[in-house]
């Protein structure tokens, strides 16, 4: 990486106040010395001692890039398997603070340089999570599975297309057959042999629940994903209409949890 400009005093008070959040005190000295990072500064709070050893250091190599090496270390994607949520929001806090320097912190752990941001809404406008777009809405990994990298990039009409065709992956993951569509669930929601059932099917109102979860899937399938392999991108009303279909796709997902084999019409 070639010289990266000093960061402003104010820049480098923002990035030390988040990082002093993101680990311990234990970590912080391993990652400090994992990177070559000289710490005098007699600092007992984590931000302020991470503010004095930037600080010190930009003024010593007149740049920045050894800040940058520490974030690449502390913030590596492997140390937040299992914690992706966190990683995330980490991640994009972050991201509003680099932005006024023209640089993004990636999901792979590597850093991308744009132009940078000239007031605070355009930072935040730039990196607004997934919890923001949809908030108050309960949405299923196995959604974001499938389009996270879509709703990142603000692809809202990709997003609910990915997610749609991501749902009908996890049914042929479970239950072993290879259709599509509303061929898929009616071979595997059959109620009189169905290779997944998210009831016993022992009584009418239970079948008509198995029956009513199978229409939802083919409904989804027929109002989401086959419209949107061949309406103009155009006629797509944007986060609103994502919000609705990504909910229902999560609550459809939510049942899929639910679900067992039954033993009965295996492919």
């Amino acid at each position: 990486m070639s010289a990266v400009p000093p960061f402003p005093e104010g820049l480098v008070e923002g990035i030390a106040r988040l990082l002093g959040e993101c680990g311990s005190g234990s970590d912080i000295t391993r990652v400090l010395d994992a990177c070559g990072l000289v710490d005098n500064s007699g600092q007992s709070t984590k931000w302020r001692r991470l503010y004095w050893i930037f600080t010190e250091d930009q003024r010593q190599h007149g740049c920045a890039n050894h800040i940058l090496d520490f974030i690449r270390v502390f913030l590596i994607p492997a140390r937040y398997v299992g914690n992706i949520d966190v990683f995330e929001a980490r991640r994009q806090e972050l991201n509003v603070h680099l932005a006024f320097a023209g640089i993004e912190y990636g999901q792979d752990g590597q850093f991308h340089f744009r132009d940078a941001a000239r007031t605070l809404d355009e930072a935040e406008a730039r990196v607004r999570t997934i919890r923001a777009k949809f908030q108050g809405r309960r949405i299923h990994p196995e959604v974001l599975r499938y389009c996270r990298t879509e709703l990142m990039q603000d692809n809202y009409f990709h997003a609910v297309f990915e997610a749609a065709k991501g749902l009908a992956q996890r049914i042929r993951d479970m239950s072993g057959i290879q259709l599509d569509n509303a061929a898929l669930v009616d071979r595997v929601f059959s109620v009189d042999r169905p290779i997944l059932a998210f009831n016993t099917l022992q009584t009418e109102t239970e079948k008509s629940e198995h029956k009513g979860f199978a229409t939802l899937l083919k409904g989804c399938f027929a109002a989401v994903r086959n419209p949107l392999a061949h309406e103009p991108k155009l006629l797509w009303q944007g986060a609103d209409d994502a919000a609705d279909y990504l909910t229902l796709i999560s609550l459809l997902h939510r049942k899929l949890d639910d679900c067992v084999r039954t033993g009965l019409g295996s492919p």
